[in-house]
C-alpha cells in the first residue's frame, strides 16, 4: 500500500508524457491549454485482493507570479493518504514547479516530501543555456529542452497529437531524481472511457516504464487525457508489484476551456 502513494507523482509524470526532439517543435511550445487559476484533483485506488480502495489524493494547481523578473506559472501539486491510511503509512508529499511562461522550460523545481517518517527535500535550478541542473545534492547535466516531474504534466498537454498515428512512440527526457530519464510513450489512438467523475472522449496513450521496485518495466502502463484543448488528464492505470493502481480525477475549476469530451457525468 505504502508503494502505492509514494509513487503518486513518479506515476501521474510519467503518463504525462513529456515529448522531446533535441532543437524541433517542442522546444518552446506554447501554452494554449491551461490558465492560471486551474485546480485538478485526483484520487488513487489500489487494488490487491480484486476490489479498488481510495488510498489518498493529491491536487494540482496553478498561478502566474514572477520568478527572477520573468513570468512564470507557478504550479503546486499537494499529495496526502487518506487518514485510514496514514496509520499504516503516512504520506504528505508537496512538488513545486516554476515554468516560463514563454518557453515552458522549468526554472525550479522542488520536492518536500514526508512518506512514512522518511523525509526528502530536493531544490533543483535549472540552467537551460548552460545545459545543468544544480540540486540540492550537486550539478548535473542535462540535455535540451528537459522537463521535471511537474512542468512536464503541464507541458504535454500543449502537444498536437492530431499528427501522430496509432502505435507512433515519442521520446522525451525527465530530470527526476539527480538523473535524466531518456523514456517514451506509444500514442494508442482516440477512444471513449468510463471513469469514476463520468464518460469522456479521450486520447489513449503507454508511457514505456524503467524496471524498479514499483514497476515491472515495459509498457503495462495505461494514461488517458481529454480529447479537447484542454487535454485534462482523466485516468491512470497501472499493475505494481503487489496489486494494481487506478488514478481517476475527481473534480477541477477554471479549465481554460469547456470540457467538451465530457459525454455524460456519472450517475446521470
Amino acid at each position: 500500500m505504502n508503494r502505492t502513494i509514494k509513487a503518486f507523482f513518479l506515476i501521474i509524470s510519467l503518463s504525462a508524457f513529456t515529448p522531446h526532439q533535441t532543437g524541433g517543435e517542442f522546444c518552446g511550445i506554447k501554452n494554449t491549454a491551461f490558465q492560471a487559476g486551474e485546480s485538478v484533483t485526483l484520487k488513487v485506488f489500489y487494488n490487491a485482493m480484486g476490489a479498488y480502495i481510495g488510498a489518498g489524493e493529491a491536487t494540482f494547481t496553478t498561478a502566474l507570479e514572477k520568478f527572477n523578473g520573468k513570468p512564470v506559472y507557478h504550479c503546486i501539486g499537494d499529495g496526502k493518504s487518506y487518514p485510514f491510511f496514514d496509520n499504516f503509512f503516512k504520506v504528505r508529499d508537496r512538488y513545486e514547479t516554476y515554468i516560463d511562461t514563454a518557453t515552458m522550460l522549468p526554472l525550479k523545481f522542488i520536492r518536500n516530501v514526508n512518506e512514512g517518517g522518511h523525509k526528502i527535500y530536493n531544490n533543483v535550478t535549472f540552467n537551460h543555456s548552460a545545459g545543468t541542473a544544480v540540486t540540492t545534492n550537486g550539478v548535473f547535466k542535462t540535455p535540451d529542452c528537459i522537463q521535471d516531474v511537474m512542468s512536464s504534466i503541464y507541458y504535454a498537454r500543449n502537444i498536437n497529437f492530431d499528427k501522430y498515428k496509432v502505435g507512433d512512440k515519442i521520446p522525451f527526457d525527465m530530470f527526476i531524481d539527480d538523473e535524466v530519464n531518456h523514456l517514451y510513450i506509444k500514442y494508442m489512438g482516440k477512444v471513449k472511457i468510463k471513469t469514476q467523475y463520468g464518460k469522456f472522449k479521450a486520447i489513449k496513450f503507454k508511457p514505456l516504464l524503467i524496471k524498479g521496485t514499483m514497476f515491472s518495466g515495459g509498457e503495462k502502463m495505461t494514461a488517458w487525457v481529454s480529447d479537447d484543448p484542454n487535454r485534462l488528464l482523466l485516468r491512470i492505470e497501472s499493475p505494481i508489484s503487489v496489486g494494481s493502481v487506478k488514478i481517476d480525477m475527481l473534480k477541477y475549476k477554471n479549465l481554460r476551456y469547456p470540457l467538451t469530451s465530457l459525454i455524460s457525468v456519472k450517475g446521470l
